[in-house]
């Protein structure tokens, strides 16, 4: 049912370009919707294989540390002079108003902080092996913190669209049906009217003539 509003015409305006602005803002709210499905969908594909990557490389390294802790003892003390990552840099890029974060990694040469005389060649792996699973772990974080911003944009996007598609757009056309109804209403009563004042100047003009036509006559 339409909400309580005065119909004129000045109403039936405001209330058409109203409409008109919502219908617009629900197609902009679900193009921006499918590019950001296209954006995440994307992404997952992405995610899914840099973390399979991952899972093969983690194996391989918690591998080699094991055989290097079987062959040089518990290598605690030569994993402390590893110092702390320090090159990892986090930017963003906007994709229809969602900030997305750049994690980028500054890829150096691993280089090893060991003594080669108290290692072997199986730390060596171990130390290359979690090299590379730190890079592809920035790879990993970018992609799944965009998918949560995407995922957590999409909703919201998809709430107002639903909203405006269901509950603002039909109010504004049933208030247009509304006001342009009374409006027709309102000219046919006024129709209505005029032609029956017509017909009574019409009778009242043909009265007086008659009149005048029976004065002159009993005058003559």
């Amino acid at each position: 049912m339409a909400e309580t509003i005065f119909p004129t015409k000045g109403n039936l305006i405001a209330v058409k370009r109203s409409l008109s602005l919502a219908k617009l803002g629900y197609d902009l709210m679900d193009r921006k919707r499918n590019i950001l499905i296209r954006e995440m969908m994307g992404l997952i594909d992405t995610a899914n294989k840099v973390q399979s990557q991952i899972d093969e490389t983690y194996s391989r390294a918690y591998s080699a540390l094991q055989k290097a802790n079987i062959t040089l003892g518990i290598i605690d003390n030569i994993s402390k002079t590893v110092p702390i990552e320090t090159g990892v840099n986090i930017t963003s890029r906007s994709v229809m108003g969602v900030e997305i974060p750049i994690v980028t990694y500054e890829d150096k040469a691993p280089k090893p902080y060991y003594n080669f005389s108290t290692s072997n060649s199986m730390l060596d792996d171990a130390f290359i092996s979690f090299y590379h699973v730190k890079q592809l772990t920035t790879v990993l974080a970018e992609i799944e913190n965009s998918v949560y911003r995407l995922a957590n944009s999409i909703r919201k996007t998809q709430r107002r669209a639903n909203a405006l598609k269901n509950i603002i757009i039909p109010r504004f056309e049933e208030n247009v049906k509304f006001i342009t109804e009374a409006l027709e209403e309102k000219e046919r009563e006024e129709f209505s009217r005029q032609k029956v004042i017509g017909k009574t100047k019409e009778r009242k003009r043909l009265e007086a003539a008659v009149t005048l036509e029976d004065e002159g006559k009993a005058a003559s």
